[in-house]
């Protein structure tokens, strides 16, 4: 079923539907197309608007640089942080704890230096081109096998492109790291519009569906004629969406956060109500952690389905404010007991940050959950093409093969390996790029 929605069915049921739709959710561009494009320093905050003229379909160099002064700003801002009273409890129950907000700031404000994520960045071939009117940025990196397979991979939220870097040479250099070169890929890893350097829209209606069709636009730009999609969380649900569409050249799809969560049973979870009889171990499993997840941990995202704007004003003005309500997400989606830093670097995590809040996308990228207000994205899809799943014990929920039986009809990969959470590429790099050579590996 469609993951858009008119704007009516957005606004049911508040109570119920905010929660059950709540989610968190190398190097070488070729000299001659080089040639072909024209060179232009992208600036951060660019208008992106809609128009009836035919639009410019160049694909243009994209360099990133932020002002010093906007840098100041930021460091200002983070110590002049107004902090609020310790929680009245010894644990997250009523989210980050002060201690652990203090530390982390007391660091970007005075040890984390955004100049060397900006080169490391910097230092992959990036390009932007504008589709269906928004100026969409993307990193493409080649591989040297002239038979690689075409791979474009979305990031999700609180995520960004920089989730994904760590598994550029796995997946482009595969003989590198223990792979074999016939399973390379071209990788393209575009931002999420309105999310780090694409474009913001301008106008509603930027659901998934049309984000899979601007993705099938770029592949197609790129030249290629046969591909395949990898995603978690946005990104699943993009590729899922992908997969409903089936353009012609869509040969299947990776995903590591599946949507199968049978019709009757998120009606229960829907309603907060207990598991039915006749659930497997496994089954039990997913319907508890999912109900833990709508009754406890679904806030963020009821907030961002219903007003996106009014929190981006927070993310728009305050560091700290934008730091707890991203920081939260990755200390209980990691898999680490609630201590993301055993997963993740605080830079690597502060280098996310400091993308959202240098391209001000704290409000544009919240929109992406309004415009999917009353669905979930753990319910389940019907797609027919080819369909390859990872399943990592930290996800939001570990979805069982049983039910993916029941709406993904052609399963040509199923794995449920044993670390890693929800941000897989960017927590276990290796182990996620063994499971995508792996999953696709048949459709070559």
């Amino acid at each position: 079923m469609s993951l858009e929605l008119s704007a009516p069915n957005r606004r049911r049921s508040f109570f119920v539907s905010a929660l059950a739709s709540a989610f968190a959710l190398v190097f070488s561009a070729s000299a001659s197309f080089a040639q072909a494009v024209s060179p232009a320093d992208a600036a951060v905050d660019a208008p992106s608007q809609t128009s009836g003229a035919t639009e410019d379909t160049t694909i243009r160099p994209f360099h990133a640089h932020i002002p010093e002064a906007q840098l100041t700003d930021l460091k200002k801002r983070i110590l002049a942080t107004r902090w609020p009273d310790k929680e009245t409890v010894n644990d997250q129950s009523q989210g980050v704890q002060l201690a652990t907000m203090q530390k982390l700031l007391a660091y970007w404000g005075k040890g984390y230096d955004w100049r060397k994520a900006e080169a490391r960045f910097n230092a992959l071939p990036q390009f932007v081109t504008k589709i269906d009117g928004v100026d969409i940025q993307f990193v493409w990196v080649r591989s040297h096998n002239p038979n690689a397979l075409p791979l474009i991979m979305t990031h999700g939220w609180p995520g960004s492109v920089f989730e994904l870097t760590k598994v550029i040479d796995p997946l482009t250099n595969p003989t590198a790291h223990g792979g074999r070169a016939e399973d390379s890929f071209d990788l393209v890893l575009p931002s999420f519009p309105g999310y780090g350097f694409s474009g913001k829209p301008l106008d509603a209606g930027w659901g998934p569906d049309r984000v899979a069709r601007a993705w099938e636009e770029l592949m197609r730009r790129l030249g290629y004629k046969h591909y395949v999609s990898q995603g978690g969380d946005w990104g699943a649900i993009v590729s899922e969406a992908m997969a409903r569409q089936a353009p012609e050249g869509l040969l299947g799809i990776h995903v590591n956060m599946p949507a199968v969560v049978p019709p009757n049973i998120a009606k229960i979870l829907g309603e907060g109500g207990a598991a039915p009889a006749g659930l497997s171990d496994t089954e039990k499993s997913a319907f508890a952690s999912l109900d833990a997840f709508y009754k406890k941990g679904a806030g963020y995202a009821a907030i961002m389905n219903t007003r996106p704007q009014t929190i981006g004003y927070s993310l728009a003005d305050s560091p700290s404010g934008m730091a707890a309500f991203y920081y939260d997400k990755f200390a209980a989606w990691t898999y680490s007991g609630g201590q993301p830093e055993k997963s993740l670097t605080r830079d690597e995590m502060l280098d996310d940050l400091t993308l959202y809040w240098v391209t001000n996308t704290g409000a544009s990228s919240s929109r992406s959950y309004w415009e999917v207000w009353g669905m979930s994205p753990f319910n389940a899809v019907d797609i027919s093409i080819p369909v390859a799943v990872t399943v990592f014990p930290g996800e939001i929920y570990r979805a069982p093969r049983s039910w993916a039986k029941q709406n993904f009809h052609h399963i040509i990969y199923w794995n449920e390996v044993d670390k890693g959470g929800h941000f897989a590429a960017w927590e276990q790099p290796e182990l996620f790029s063994e499971e995508v050579r792996a999953a696709f590996r048949s459709l070559r």
